[in-house]
């Protein structure tokens, strides 16, 4: 067996797991992603074992099983638009840093009881008009607000983005970073950042929304070491059939 067949082999087998990772392939469900992952790391598998004679199954299986976990691991996991309980909408793209960005806009906006506009905003308004601005459904008042996305531990914890309710749910900020919040405060006064007052002791549960712009780089840089594995996973595999013997 030439080295050119192998090569050419597993090119096939990669140009498969590409398309699966670039989204080239339709997945309906992460079952079915799954299973397209699996069956691309045993036709690869199948690939080895019949270039190198049949082979003894022991590389060929343990190279099977290490593609597979590594192109499931790609696998995009389902994403939303819209706020819900106990998960963080990742489907608009934006970040804690694109909440606080467009909350800015609303700086100055006087306080109205009620309102969703630059005529006027209470807080809650505000939470639902920034997370509208950016794709994101946000329900309407501060009970249903607090209810939303993923609580975060303690203030110590709270990213940008993150929004603060109080005990008795009777107002919400947004956190903006280094100690500040961004609020709309009360009749007679305008939509303005001002320092934290609020101490844990204060506060009923803290709502990350969106993902964090710290978290979705973290994503963003394990997504980028899962592509680049695959193919490692592959360079290895073309080194171990060629010391095995296999490849002359």
């Amino acid at each position: 067996m030439s080295l050119d067949v192998v090569l050419s082999r597993i090119s096939e087998i990669r140009s498969q797991i590409d398309a699966l990772q670039t989204g080239t392939v339709t997945a309906t469900t992460s079952t079915d992603s799954t299973a397209a992952s699996t069956a691309a790391s045993s036709a690869f598998a199948d690939a080895l074992a019949t270039e190198n004679g049949g082979g003894t199954g022991t590389t060929a299986g343990s190279l099977a099983t290490a593609l597979g976990t590594a192109a499931a691991g790609t696998t995009t996991p389902a994403t939303s638009v819209d706020a819900g309980q106990g998960t963080v909408a990742t489907g608009s793209g934006a970040t804690g840093a694109d909440v606080v960005a467009d909350a800015k806009k609303y700086l100055g906006v006087p306080y109205v009881f009620g309102g969703t506009t630059t005529a006027g905003m209470d807080c809650s308004g505000l939470v639902q008009t920034v997370f509208k601005d950016l794709g994101v459904t946000m329900p309407r008042v501060v009970p249903d607000q607090a209810k939303m996305g993923v609580e975060v531990g303690s203030l110590k914890d709270a990213q940008p983005g993150d929004l603060i309710v109080p005990k008795g749910e009777g107002h919400i900020v947004i956190y903006v970073g280094d100690g500040k919040v961004l609020h709309a405060p009360h009749p007679g006064k305008d939509v303005r950042i001002v320092d934290n007052w609020y101490s844990d002791a204060d506060i009923a549960t803290i709502r990350r929304i969106v993902p964090s712009a710290q978290d979705a780089a973290a994503r963003t840089t394990a997504g980028t070491g899962a592509t680049g594995s695959g193919t490692d996973l592959q360079t290895a595999a073309l080194m171990a059939l060629v010391q095995s013997g296999g490849a002359a």
